[in-house]
């Protein structure tokens, strides 16, 4: 349980990183036609972000 939640966090927290600092999402939005999107990922995105850092967090400190 202690691994597979730490896999998740990191996996969440990688995937919402390239997607807030990198212009991944911005491409694929643009791409497929969905680029009115764009403006409100920072109000989801930040959120998971820190989210996916917590759990990452907990994880790591479960396990010791």
């Amino acid at each position: 349980m202690k691994t597979r939640l730490f896999k998740l966090g990191l996996i969440g927290t990688i995937l919402a990183a390239l997607c807030c600092f990198t212009p991944v999402l911005v491409i694929l939005l643009g791409a497929i036609g969905l680029a009115a999107f764009i403006g409100w990922q920072d109000i989801i995105l930040l959120p998971v972000l820190i989210i996916f850092v917590a759990i990452t967090g907990y994880a790591v400190i479960v396990k010791k």
